[in-house]
């Protein structure tokens, strides 16, 4: 154990890497009656993720379904697939999606129509897509956290001054002492973005999966890094920015669930701009200028300056990149009339939405089922006609075969 810390301590916990130039970790240990962020208290972010996990599941089926209920959200039914263990092995091993050379194989290995693939492996994909109440139950979820964390912030750095300039980050910096409320704000956002990371597998899954995965990570080393570097106030700003728009975001998509079209339409305009306000305005302009350049005035760059930066930017990128998709919304809004759907998602393929390939498929299945009956109908005939020739050539050929046959 004692050789584990040595070694963590040289090769992970070297002050060159966490803290300015002339500053050590003696330097930043409790004294009387100051205290400083060390990097063990980040382990109670482990515990509380766990407790948010357990929280959502409770809140999940005693206040997101029923309010689901109450305000009308519905489910698609839909009819399951016939098993058909050839496509399912399919489906399941190798691709949710064929290609066309994939359907010839499998209609040729399976004696299906090529046609009657193609919708097997539609409706099978629709089967897997999340109901509307799994999506409303978990946007729910993320609502009340997001707008109970705008709240909290808010409240614990309305009152200090480099919430409304942001030199006072840097004055004495690193040796700024930790207030415990900035303690519990920096723990509970770890620890809710740890639950997001841990339950990402079972979570409703979006076109830009990948990008959220990307999202969760960065912020998760970035609140880290920034606690252990002493980057509590920056840190700060950083989550109250992003939870401003997030609660919005998440109650139009509760109002879309539900089918309230109008109420969706005008949350997701007051989420449009203050998104585009905060990530690509107030957050460039204000924390990121803050970080590379304010920052300088104080100390000289170390490796944690290049590291948190950069973790910075890889979330402006990624603000970049949902800013287009949220402009191509604001475009179909403005001239289509309104929201049509949330550009991440995967919606439900449209020959399986309006029951047409339900139809379609059962009508394929029928015309399917009837040849199938056709050829079978003319081998027992053919196997009938062969059987009655049999038996007439065995009684021509046997004369005394007659003799009880006819008795």
């Amino acid at each position: 154990c004692r050789r584990m810390e040595a070694l963590l301590d040289q090769w992970l916990w070297r002050h060159e890497y966490w803290l300015p130039p002339g500053i050590t970790w003696r330097d930043m240990e409790m004294s009387e009656g100051v205290r400083y962020p060390l990097p063990l208290d980040l382990l109670l972010s482990l515990p509380l993720a766990l407790g948010f996990i357990g929280l959502r599941v409770v809140f999940e089926r005693l206040v997101a379904f029923p309010l689901s209920r109450a305000l009308g959200v519905k489910d698609k039914i839909r009819v399951p697939v016939s098993p058909i263990p050839g496509l399912e092995g399919f489906y399941k091993q190798q691709k949710r999606q064929p290609s066309q050379s994939d359907l010839t194989s499998l209609a040729k290995q399976c004696d299906l129509p090529q046609r009657h693939i193609e919708a097997w492996f539609r409706r099978r994909r629709n089967q897997d897509r999340p109901s509307n109440t799994k999506k409303f139950c978990e946007a729910c979820w993320r609502f009340t956290f997001y707008l109970l964390a705008f709240g909290a912030g808010l409240a614990v750095l309305i009152d200090k001054p480099w919430f409304w300039d942001q030199t006072h980050c840097w004055i004495g910096y690193p040796q700024q002492p930790l207030l415990n409320c900035h303690y519990w704000y920096y723990m509970i956002e770890l620890g809710f973005y740890w639950s997001l990371l841990l339950c990402i597998s079972v979570d409703v899954k979006r076109k830009d999966f990948k990008e959220q995965v990307i999202h969760h990570i960065a912020t998760i080393f970035l609140i880290s890094f920034s606690y252990c570097a002493n980057y509590i106030r920056v840190g700060a700003l950083v989550m109250l920015v992003h939870d401003s728009s997030d609660f919005l975001l998440e109650s139009a998509k509760m109002f879309n669930y539900a089918n309230w079209k109008k109420t969706c339409d005008t949350l997701f305009v007051i989420f449009a701009v203050v998104f585009l306000v905060s990530r690509l305005v107030v957050f460039p302009c204000k924390v990121i200028h803050t970080t590379l350049f304010l920052s300088m005035e104080v100390f000289q760059p170390f490796f944690g300056y290049y590291f948190f930066n950069f973790l910075l930017l890889v979330l402006q990128a990624l603000h970049v990149f949902w800013a287009w998709l949220i402009l191509r919304m604001v475009y179909k809004f403005v001239f289509l009339g309104k929201v049509e759907r949330d550009e991440r998602s995967d919606e439900e393929e449209e020959s399986g939405d309006d029951g047409r390939e339900e139809g379609g498929a059962r009508e394929g299945d029928e015309r399917w089922w009837e040849e199938r009956r056709g050829a079978l109908d003319s081998k027992l005939t053919a196997l009938a006609d062969s059987c009655v020739l049999n038996n007439l050539t065995n009684q021509r050929s046997s004369p005394a075969s007659r003799m009880p046959k006819a008795r």
